[in-house]
């Protein structure tokens, strides 16, 4: 049971960062706003890990939560 739910905490964080790290989120935003020259790779390199690394937070602890329930 602990390696299922291990298993299954570790999908959801990989999924979710996976989905929370679009590059196109970064990018838009990245123009949107105007960010200058070479500073634009940077900033866009900034959004995708951070909301890479929200997004799998949440997803993994949903995961946890969910984790415990049997149908």
């Amino acid at each position: 049971m602990a390696r299922d739910c291990l298993a299954r905490v570790t999908a959801g964080v990989a999924v979710g960062g996976a989905v929370g790290g679009a590059i196109v989120y970064g990018t838009y935003e990245a123009f949107r706003f105007k960010v200058p020259g070479l500073l634009k790779v940077r900033y866009i390199g900034q959004t995708t890990l951070g909301s890479a690394a929200v997004f799998g937070l949440f997803l993994g602890a949903g995961s946890l939560i969910h984790c415990g329930k049997s149908y």
